[in-house]
C-alpha cells in the first residue's frame, strides 16, 4: 500500500502544491512513484475547493520544467475534508503556525505532522511569497525543492 503524504499551506494555491508537483517528479525519477499517493491542502479559513493554483507558482514550477495547466491543480480546503488528516502516514506543513492548526484538527491517533524544515532537519518556516513577485515565487520553490532532497528518504519512509 503506498504512504500517504499530505502538504498542507494556506490556501493550497502555491506552497503546499508546488511541494506536491515537485515531491512527484521526484519520485517519479526514482521510479518510487507508487509507493508514494501525494496531495495537498490548505488549512486557511479563506482556503476553498476548487481554486486555481497561483499564476506565479505555476510559472515558477515550468521554469523549473514542470508544466501545469491552469486547471490541473485545483485546492483543497482541509476544514472541509478532515478524512484527509485520517489518511495521512505523513502530514508536512509550510509553517510552525500551520503545524499547530492541524494538530488541532486531527484526532487521536493523528500522523506525524512536521513542517518542511523540520523533515530536512531544519527549522523555520517556508514563508508564503504571495503577492511579492516572480523572483519571491521562484526562492520559494528552490527552498522547498531543496528541503524535500533532503528529506527524501525520510518522505519514503526509508528514515524515520
Amino acid at each position: 500500500m503506498a504512504r500517504a503524504v499530505l502538504f498542507v499551506c494556506h490556501a493550497n494555491t502555491a506552497r503546499s502544491v508546488m511541494a506536491q508537483l515537485l515531491l512527484d517528479r521526484m519520485l517519479a525519477a526514482r521510479g518510487a512513484g507508487d509507493r508514494v499517493r501525494v496531495r495537498s491542502a490548505g488549512v486557511a479559513p479563506w482556503a476553498r475547493d476548487g481554486m486555481i493554483a497561483s499564476l506565479d507558482a505555476r510559472l515558477a514550477l515550468k521554469e523549473d520544467g514542470l508544466l501545469v495547466a491552469e486547471d490541473a491543480v485545483v485546492s483543497t480546503a482541509l476544514r472541509a475534508h478532515p478524512d484527509l488528516i485520517a489518511a495521512a502516514d505523513l502530514i508536512v506543513t509550510m509553517t510552525v503556525e500551520q503545524k499547530r492548526v492541524v494538530s488541532e484538527l486531527a484526532e487521536a491517533g493523528a500522523p506525524v505532522i512536521v513542517t518542511l524544515r523540520e523533515l530536512a532537519g531544519e527549522a523555520g518556516d517556508i514563508g508564503d511569497p504571495a503577492g511579492q513577485g516572480e523572483d519571491t515565487f521562484r526562492a520559494c520553490r528552490d527552498e522547498i525543492k531543496r528541503c524535500l532532497d533532503k528529506s527524501i528518504e525520510r518522505v519514503l519512509g526509508e528514515v524515520p
